[in-house]
């Protein structure tokens, strides 16, 4: 009887995982789409408040404009970071809809709080990132319903979704900023975010087996699955994979410091319209849709992955520092384009990844590129805020329709030389990473002994009979996550 059970458990597991055919089963119809909806609906909401947040940002914040964007973006990614695998190996025992409903709401609680109170609202975003992790939830739950082959189209799917949800938003929060005001946008806002939450409630059915989860209820978490910086321990263990990852760490540190500023830069420094920023954002989120489908498939085929990797960092950096040197709109609008082009890098990455690492280490080495760009999350936007605050770049006073800044004959402004002074810095830093990633070798057999024993370590503390797939989203978020703004 034990033996005739397993494999009938183990069926039902690859029933719920392979749903390409579309065969009920007792957990319910768990799909890629649900990821994809829950995603678009969550940075839908937050894409109308682009308008209103740079104007409550400098209204709260008048003096350190920058810096305290900065500082506040830095705690809620630092914070991310160190609660990111506990969430991920409590969702590995508990199911993932529980933690994608919390993930979720604390990620939207902070957009009501816009218009009652500014203070809350920063404070509630900085505390929000200890859950604040609803993508590494999500590309949990579609490992758990995709074969291996299906994963990386199924991410691709969702991490298009994001940028997705970035064409029009903005525009539309613009649009009844100018013409119905702030506290418009804001109800429309919370009223997406309230069916986003009802969604998950109602909708989302739960990824993982009922079998699975009986199996590890009451299973203890281990220090090993929730220690933020397990992952980056294990980097100097392969030189190839330290290549890699010193590669990540140098390039995304400045995209995760220009994503959190670059729109509060192009409204004070460039001096954009609402209207122009939202239109900015449609752009380079559609030309970064085409740049990672169309373009990536057709240089991956071409040139190969290595190439493409150091195509994309060159794009990077020459997207940085025409970012850093730029002072006319035309500029940033022709920059713009590069940066979407830029976005080829990080799939390309995680296919290199998934190429030069044993199908038993591909946990593990996710884990380690993830846990990086995660302490670039909180590193990043503290940085650019830090260096902003270095060279004196502030916020004037802003005209209220207009989003530009107010100028009097008496005082002509004068642009300085380098008008983007982190973005230069971050020139630099990616200059050193596309001279590190030439030396990383196009094949490579990693030692399959100590990754595939940290897996297998990692595995059996958690699901420990039935469980193919990694135990924390850390160990399967693929470098997919971010757009290229």
């Amino acid at each position: 009887m034990t033996q005739e059970k397993i494999p009938t458990e183990t069926n039902d597991i690859m029933l719920v995982r392979n749903m390409r055919d579309g065969t009920p089963h007792t957990t319910g119809r768990a799909k890629v789409s649900h990821a994809v909806v829950v995603i678009f609906l969550e940075f839908f909401a937050w894409g109308l408040l682009t308008t209103p947040m740079l104007t409550v940002l400098h209204e709260t914040f008048p003096q350190h404009t920058f810096l305290m964007n900065g500082l506040i973006q830095g705690v809620k990614g630092l914070l991310s970071f160190l609660s990111a695998p506990l969430i991920g190996a409590l969702s590995d025992v508990w199911g993932r809809k529980s933690f994608l409903l919390v993930t979720v709401f604390f990620t939207c609680a902070p957009i009501p709080l816009m218009r009652i109170s500014p203070w809350w609202y920063f404070a509630m975003i900085s505390v929000s990132g200890v859950f604040a992790v609803t993508f590494s939830v999500i590309f949990a739950y579609v490992a758990d319903i995709t074969e291996e082959h299906e994963r990386s189209t199924a991410y691709g799917l969702v991490s298009a979704t994001f940028a997705a949800s970035l064409v029009t938003s903005p525009a539309i929060g613009a649009y009844l900023s100018a013409n119905y005001g702030d506290s418009l946008v804001v109800l429309v806002a919370t009223i997406i975010a309230v069916v986003d939450i009802a969604f998950v409630l109602l909708v989302v059915p739960e990824s993982l087996p009922d079998k699975m989860r009986l199996t590890s209820w009451g299973s203890p978490i281990s220090w090993e699955q929730a220690d933020p910086f397990a992952s980056l321990r294990r980097v100097g263990k392969d030189p190839t994979v330290l290549l890699i990852c010193v590669t990540v760490f140098l390039s995304y540190l400045p995209e995760a410091g220009q994503y959190s500023s670059f729109f509060l830069y192009l409204r004070q420094v460039i001096e954009f319209s609402p209207a122009a920023i939202a239109a900015f954002i449609a752009m380079v989120g559609i030309l970064s849709i085409i740049a990672q489908t169309l373009l990536l498939t057709y240089f991956m085929r071409t040139i190969g992955n290595k190439n493409t990797v150091l195509l994309g960092l060159g794009f990077q950096l020459f997207q940085l520092a025409w970012y850093g040197f730029g002072s006319e709109p035309w500029m940033m609008w022709a920059a713009g384009t590069v940066a979407a082009m830029s976005s080829i890098t990080f799939p390309a990455v995680s296919a290199l990844v998934s190429r030069i690492a044993a199908s038993d280490q591909q946990g593990c080495v996710q884990g380690m590129i993830t846990g990086i760009r995660g302490l670039c999350n909180g590193l990043g936007p503290a940085l650019y805020g830090f260096i902003f605050f270095l060279f004196n770049v502030e916020l004037n006073e802003l005209d209220p329709m207009t989003g530009r800044n107010k100028s009097t004959p008496q005082e002509p402004s004068e642009k300085p030389t380098i008008p983007g002074p982190p973005f230069l810095f971050g020139a630099c830093l990616v200059l050193l990473a596309l001279l590190v990633a030439i030396f990383i070798p196009d094949h490579h057999s990693m030692a399959v002994k100590t990754y595939t024993d940290t897996c297998k370590i990692s595995t059996s503390n958690n699901l420990q009979s039935l469980n193919p797939l990694p135990t924390s989203e850390e160990d399967i978020e693929p470098l997919l996550q971010d757009s290229s703004m």
